[in-house]
Order: structure tokens, then sequence, then C-alpha cells
């Protein structure tokens, strides 16, 4: 095992038939010299100076792109080439390993000529720790713009929305494009691994290696993500952050709003889904994002994968029943090549089932759709679970009244159950639809499946099933006698 300590002082680092000069930034192979960009140059020498350690993917991106943010397949590409360039695997001889899931790891021995000290002179530190990004954003480059121009302005902005809308993906996404915005860097703090025993103050210092009087001063913008099941602390964090720091900006991620002061929200809507009314070409479908996003999770997988004319309308339904969520589309995508569109489509019937194979690197949450919304259910109440539960009988948007009118509890008031509903809508497991007279409330089809699943383990299924059922036969009458009624005047 080679001693980093022992390689700390050289200033030619030697392996196999090579020497590395750190400082003139050349390999020579004898006397011949070769040939390779800065890039590779700067990834091989934190490989060599960390020779028999694993380097993470995303600390040496940072290292060697430290004011940018790029793509993994950036990394492999280079990582490629200096294979090339060392002739890896000719002759028995490696030298740059892969460790899944972890990084990369210079196997080599190396050796040094001990003269001056050089620790990473042409690499500066890093200004941020955002995760290295493996697919681009589909159908945001407008809000991403939006909010890119506003958050230097607002200081603290949370982004809401329900699970699997995409909310970390587009902060991050903000926080790229600001990089150069904030001289002392963009620092990402991911609060759900962070839990309720100590202050959420001391666990962030920590996450950043810093202290509160050195982090006040610094001009920076923090992103706080996934601050749902801590959200009393994160207000008070960000509250505390805001008034003793004047030059830190903080950029939320919560399924509800922090409800701080000076706080500006965005709600982040779902994915555009065509029309009926637009089943004519190929092109105009893929004008709407959550069809781009399907067709590009699909080809991700499926490298031959074509979107057809006859393929319109199964596309159109899957997006719909999916309700335009990233999340979920990318979920489904991935079934796309064993099942095909039309299978796919069939398999949706059958609920949440299907949305349960995500990228093994996510996080569990990220995982299958009905663990992501698993999170924001074990956040509610038990009165909110009961009345989410009894919800998902409703297909179509209804009124605070109509939900009265089949819900029934008698620990519930008309009063507690409209301000649940409310709260729901709040938390965003409920969208709303204002319009000119009540309020109208939706569940999404994802949520509605998650919900009816536990509503089908409870005693109360019958009992609902019953009230609404009677409901819309009323429903029906009245309508049959209004139109009774139209004709007669008629």
């Amino acid at each position: 095992m080679n001693s980093h300590n022992d390689l700390d002082g050289a200033s030619v680092l030697h392996f196999g038939p090579f020497a590395f000069h750190l400082r003139q930034r050349l390999i020579l192979e004898g006397d011949r010299q070769l040939r390779m960009g800065g890039r590779a140059l700067d990834i091989l020498q934190v490989l060599v100076e960390r020779a028999g350690r694993v380097v993470r993917k995303e600390q040496l991106i940072a290292w060697v792109w430290p004011t940018s943010v790029v793509e993994e397949i950036n990394l492999r590409v280079h990582i490629a080439a200096l294979r090339r360039a060392l002739g890896d695997g000719e002759n028995g001889q490696q030298y740059i390993v892969n460790v899944p899931q972890c990084g990369y790891c210079f196997i080599a021995p190396v050796h040094g000529d001990s003269v001056a000290r050089v620790v990473f002179e042409t690499l500066q530190a890093p200004q941020h720790n955002l995760p290295a990004r493996l697919t681009p954003v589909t159908g945001r480059d407008s809000l991403v713009g939006s909010l890119v121009r506003q958050l230097p302005l607002c200081r603290l902005m949370t982004v809401t929305g329900p699970a699997g809308v995409g909310k970390s993906t587009v902060a991050l996404r903000v926080a790229e494009l600001l990089l150069q915005h904030y001289r002392d860097g963009v620092w990402r703090v991911d609060f759900s691994i962070i839990d309720h025993t100590t202050s959420v103050l001391e666990q962030l210092l920590h996450m950043l290696d810093t202290t509160f009087e050195t982090l006040i001063t610094r001009h920076a913008l923090l992103v706080l993500d996934n601050c749902d099941h801590l959200r009393e602390s994160c207000r008070e964090l960000a509250e505390q952050l805001l008034q003793s720091a004047p030059r830190l900006s903080l950029l939320v991620t919560s399924r509800e709003p922090l409800q701080a002061s000076l706080e500006t929200l965005h709600q982040l809507t779902a994915l555009t889904i065509p029309k009926s009314s637009a089943l004519h070409s190929v092109d105009e479908f893929m004008g709407y994002s959550a069809v781009r996003l399907l067709v590009s999770r699909a080809r991700a997988r499926q490298h031959d994968f074509t979107l057809r004319d006859q393929d319109l309308s199964a596309v159109r339904e899957i997006c719909r029943r999916l309700d335009g969520l990233p999340l979920a589309i990318e979920l489904a995508a991935a079934q796309i090549d064993a099942l095909a569109l039309v299978g796919l489509q069939a398999q949706l019937n059958k609920g949440l089932q299907l949305l349960s194979q995500g990228r093994r690197t996510a996080v569990p949450r990220h995982q299958s759709m009905s663990a992501a919304l698993d999170w924001s259910y074990q956040l509610l109440s038990d009165s909110e679970q009961r009345v989410l539960q009894q919800l998902s009988v409703f297909r179509m948007s209804f009124t605070v009244e109509v939900a009265q009118s089949v819900i029934h509890c008698a620990q519930q008031t008309s009063i507690s159950l409209a301000a649940i509903i409310e709260q729901l809508a709040f938390k965003s497991l409920l969208a709303v639809e204002r319009g000119a007279g009540q309020p109208r409330y939706r569940m999404l089809n994802t949520t509605r499946h998650f919900a009816r699943e536990k509503l089908e383990h409870s005693a109360e299924l019958n009992d609902i099933l019953c009230r609404h059922a009677l409901h819309l036969a009323w429903k029906r009458s009245t309508s049959v006698v209004q139109l009774t009624a139209q004709l007669v005047e008629q």
C-alpha cells in the first residue's frame, strides 16, 4: 500500500514505466511524452496522490470542476481516455479501477522523488457540494430561469409541491446556475437524513464543517433540501440565519411552506400533458414536457425506442395516469423495454405496484412511488390520514360540501373536516381548483391509488363506498329532474 504522506512532498510520481512531473504538468514514458488534456491530468493527479484509496465520483468531480457542474458522463469519458493513454489493461497491468457505487481507485504502486511539498497546486478547493447530475432536467427551463433571477433578490425561497414532482431536481438545477453568483459557494444540506435528536443548527454546521461565526459572514447559497419532517425547526433555523447572516440566501424544498418571515413561495406543478385533441402528430406530442421525459428515459433503457403515430393515445394515457409527475414517469419508463407502451398502460390499472423499480443509487423514498407518498403520509395526524383515505373514493374534483355528504365521523364536525381538507391541500396532498364559486379539490391519480390501498385495509371501506354510491345516485337523479324541467320549459 502506498503511503499518502510519502507522496505529499514529491514533485515527480513514478508508477509502471511512467513519470508524472507535477509542476511541469506532463507524463513521460521513458523519453516519450504522453498527450492528454488538462482535465485528464487533473483527474490522474487526484487519483495518483491518493493511490490505494477509493475517491468518490462526487469528490473527484468537485475537485476537477470546482466552479461548474458537469454530468457524470464527462468523468467517465476522461477516465476512459486516461486508461487508453496509459495502456491500462494491456499486458495484465491495471492502473485505474472502478469501484461500483463508490468511485475510482488507482491501484498500481506509486513512489515519488522527495523535493518541495506539492499538494494540488493546480486545483482549487471546490466551491460547492452539489451531487453530480446523472440526467438532464426536462421541461423546466423557463421555470429554472425565473427562479435564478428571483433568488438573489428574495433571500428565502421555498419550492413546494406533491411527492415526485421534482422539487429537489429543480432546486439543484437553480443552485448549479448560481454557482458564479455566490463568492463563497453553493452548499446543499439534505434534511431527510437529519433526525430530531439534536439541534438542526448543530447538524447543519457539522455537515458544512464550519462554525456559526464563520457561516454568518459568508456570501453563499444554502440549499435546505427535504425539510418536510422538520418544518418547524427549519422555519426557526431559516429565520435565525436570515437575521444573523445578511449575505446568505436560502433555497428550501418542502411539500408545505415553512411559513417563515420573508419567505417567497413557488408551488411546483407537474409536467405538461397532451390534451385529447392533440392526437395529431409525433412532433406536436414532443412539445409536451411529460412526453419528452417519458421518451428520453425510454431511450436511455432501449436505445432504438421511437415514438410512432400509433403510440400517441397510449402515451397520453400513461402521462395522464401518472399526473405528469417526473418521478412516476421515470419509474414507469423503466418498464417500457419489458412491457412496451400498451402493456405499460394496462399495468397502470393495477395501482402503484409497477412504479417500484427506481435507481438503486436513489434515496429509498425515490425508489418507488409508494415510498415517496408514504414519506408525506407518515407526517399526517390520525385524523388527516383517515380523511385522506376516505377522499380517495372521489375520482373527480369535489367541494367541501360534497365531501361532508360522503364522509361521516363522530369525531369530526363540518368545520373540522373543512380544516383537515385545507391542511391536506396545504401539504400538497390535494390540488386546489379556485374559480368563481367554491374551491374544488382534486386528488392526483397516484395519491388516490395510494390512499385507496390504505382505505381497503380499514373497517370504514364499505360504509364510505355505500355513502359515495348514494351520493352518485342522488347526483344522477338530480340531473334527470333538471333535464326534465328544462325540456318542459322548452
